[in-house]
């Protein structure tokens, strides 16, 4: 079967790549997800890696969020949507912004691509690959209204440390794509890791804020609610571009 991506691999990490912040792993994706990818991502998908799937771009070349969307409005970028369900109660409640969710784990963005067509979401892209990569290659500086990356891996060996997505480099990268005033909102059921994200977050001195509790915005996922139940107590660390 032709799938429209590639749904199994990635490119191979070389030596001047940087360090990824995720797993590479394979996943079945059953009948119905299959038929997602088949049917829904050349619609409202694009590759990171992939050119035969590549995103719409302007003539600088980078991304062409209003070609992408059909409309200028605020973009979210969604680092790790996981299974989509947040993301897609996130869009479906805050309709005048774009959300693109940028995943790398196919049933997860196959299940996201279920949900928007289930609930006739229209302010809602995907993205297959490392968002990291994106942001970097493809997204200009001072363009995003606000970055979310809820539960990402804790890599919690220490020799794993490195792969954590929240670190000064990538913080820097992301606090330079959002515009002044924009927000990075992360969350973690990982203890080392919140204080690892405060400690981080807070030392930026072109972002402010800190620990919040839950906002009412953030719905609670399924994976979320399985760490909760094991008595695991969640972080939200939500910060401000100021300058």
């Amino acid at each position: 079967m032709q799938y429209p991506i590639d749904v199994f691999t990635h490119r191979a990490t070389r030596a001047h790549d940087p360090v990824r912040t995720f797993k590479s792993r394979r996943s079945p994706l059953g009948v119905d997800r299959v038929d997602a990818l088949e049917r829904l991502f050349p619609r409202w998908g694009f590759s990171v890696d992939d050119p035969s799937a590549p995103p719409p771009r302007t003539p600088e070349g980078l991304l062409d969020t209003v070609a992408l969307f059909g409309r200028t409005a605020p973009l979210v970028v969604e680092i790790g949507s996981g299974m989509g369900d947040a993301t897609a109660a996130m869009a479906a409640a805050d309709p005048d912004r774009d959300w693109l969710a940028v995943e790398a784990h196919l049933p997860g963005l196959a299940a996201l691509l279920l949900l928007i067509e289930r609930h006739g979401l229209t302010n809602v892209r995907v993205a297959h690959g490392d968002a990291l990569r994106l942001l970097r290659a493809d997204v200009a500086p001072g363009s995003l209204d606000a970055v979310h990356a809820f539960f990402p891996d804790p890599w919690p060996k220490v020799r794993h440390h490195k792969r954590r997505l929240v670190q000064p480099e990538h913080v820097a990268l992301l606090r330079d794509r959002l515009r002044v005033g924009g927000t990075l909102h992360v969350a973690t059921d990982w203890a080392p890791y919140a204080e690892q994200m405060r400690d981080v977050l807070t030392a930026d001195p072109d972002l402010a804020g800190g620990v919040v509790p839950r906002p009412a915005h953030r719905p609670v996922t399924r994976f979320e609610q399985r760490g909760r139940d094991l008595g695991h107590e969640v972080t939200d660390v939500i910060v401000r571009r100021v300058r």
